[in-house]
């Protein structure tokens, strides 16, 4: 029998003492009145796993454009066609139903780390990946890297290090959850011998631990406020203080797991009530994740920062973001009538 779960909503990302608390209780509930006009990128973000509501969320909060890094969906894929579908579904699907909440769409494609591990598997997925490299809105190769630091691992990090290399595209760099500053050593290291400017490498999932050396290595530093597991806001902010904004970048990498679309925003809120300034907010939670990426030939600002038309009529192979009876939303400015 199923046991019933108490719905206890998003997760707050502090750390547990009681001024954190307090300071949760007051951002949690209220964060927006502290980001008014501020616009949001979130470089990491899984909405494959998110419903409709967390792309509304997401809208009303600022968070004008994501990146949706192809990952692990919590068990292995036993065949090819299911990555061909669920790379199809990133540059398609995807895209659609994020565009008809007003926020524009990006990804990057990889073979995860984890699955690196089923080889021969493994190497019919390397075969497609230039396919779907090339393919409009894919703005990386990613996420690829480490997880138990196999030889595995390393043979298919490498692999598509070279790919990105070929196609000129920045690399996103996921860190272990086990072990993470020798990963993440292991993993710049690798990227220099291989070529990769260290400005073209996104290094995600960052801690204290690591974040001096990504970025004395000239690295991007990206860091997910994840909460129990990555990091917290209150950290985040320390961080900021200690080495400024220059090459970080916070996402949120909400995915099937325990996990809040809105901890950029959030973040941004307890940057402000913290009294970072205006300008290192917007470096850390927009600017450096459209410059690091955009140095992929796909990102135009001017694309999105004015926010997208929206007409929920519309559909994608037949299908549209509305069920049943629901009413659509349709952009009243738009000059097209239908």
């Amino acid at each position: 029998m199923c046991q019933e779960h108490k719905n206890i909503g998003n997760p707050s990302h502090f750390e547990g003492t009681e001024q954190e608390k307090t300071t949760a209780h007051a951002v949690d509930g209220t964060f927006a009145q502290y980001t008014q006009g501020m616009k949001f990128f979130d470089p990491h973000v899984h909405m494959t796993s998110r419903t409709t509501d967390d792309y509304q969320a997401l809208a009303d909060a600022g968070v004008v454009a994501l990146i949706e890094p192809a990952f692990w969906l919590g068990q292995p894929r036993t065949g090819l066609a299911s990555f061909k579908d669920y790379f199809a579904s990133l540059v398609g699907w995807e895209r659609f139903r994020s565009s008809q909440f007003g926020i524009k769409h990006y990804c990057t494609i990889g073979l995860n780390s984890r699955e690196a591990n089923h080889e021969a598997l493994a190497e019919q997925v390397m075969e497609i990946l230039p396919l779907f490299l090339q393919k409009e809105g894919v703005v990386g190769v990613g996420e690829i890297g480490f997880d138990d630091q196999t030889a595995a691992e390393e043979k298919y990090y490498r692999a598509q290090l070279e790919l990105a290399k070929e196609m000129n595209l920045p690399v996103q760099v996921h860190t272990p959850h086990r072990d993470k500053k020798k990963g993440t050593e292991r993993s710049m290291a690798i990227a220099l011998e291989h070529g990769i400017a260290p400005n073209m490498v996104i290094i995600d999932h960052n801690n204290e631990e690591t974040v001096k050396s990504v970025l004395d290595q000239g690295f991007y530093a990206a860091f997910t406020i994840y909460p129990f597991t990555k990091m917290g806001n209150e950290r985040m902010v320390e961080i900021v203080k200690q080495y400024g904004p220059e090459r970080i970048m916070v996402n949120s990498a909400a995915d099937w797991g325990i996990s809040d679309p809105l901890a950029i925003p959030k973040t941004a809120a307890l940057m402000k009530i913290k009294e970072i300034p205006d300008e290192h907010i917007r470096l850390v939670t927009y600017q450096n994740a459209l410059d690091a990426f955009a140095q992929s030939g796909q990102i135009q600002e001017s694309d999105f920062i004015n926010g997208l038309d929206i007409d929920q009529t519309q559909k994608f192979n037949g299908n549209t973001v509305l069920r049943g009876g629901q009413a659509p939303r349709v952009n009243k400015d738009s000059l097209i009538i239908r």
